[in-house]
């Protein structure tokens, strides 16, 4: 499957509208409202398949030291075949030379999933620790 990574924020209301309610976050309901979020966030990097959005990751940012990721979500359809692990590396190799990338996980499947993709529990939040203070 040939899929396209943008780094743009090329998508439509309707796009996000679709990918949102596709994992079934109330997000997804203010498509508007996301669009203007998701636009001014420093990171937004997209999944597309031909012309259909399939998945999203943005982070936010400090500007030096920490990265905060908000969203990652890969439509259903799509799921299970890595796209939200590239998502997740290119947002890593964006911050590499940060401290840290941080995150929130809730249920076992999310927690697992991004333990097997680096980040550690540290005070109720998932971090990935990029770089050691020195």
């Amino acid at each position: 499957m040939e899929l396209t990574y943008k780094y743009d924020k090329s998508y439509t209301e309707d796009d996000l509208e679709q990918l949102f309610l596709s994992v079934d976050w109330l997000s997804g309901k203010y498509p508007v409202r996301l669009k203007k979020a998701l636009d001014n966030c420093e990171t937004v990097i997209t999944a597309w398949k031909d012309d259909r959005l399939i998945g999203l990751v943005n982070a936010i940012d400090d500007g030096e030291l920490t990265a905060y990721v908000h969203y990652l979500c890969v439509n259903p359809e799509y799921q299970g075949i890595g796209i939200g692990g590239e998502l997740l590396h290119r947002v890593k190799e964006k911050y590499k030379d940060y401290l840290y990338i941080i995150l929130i996980a809730e249920n076992e499947g999310l927690i697992r999933y991004y333990q097997k993709n680096g980040f550690e529990h540290l005070d109720g939040r998932y971090v990935l620790e990029v770089q050691t203070m020195s």
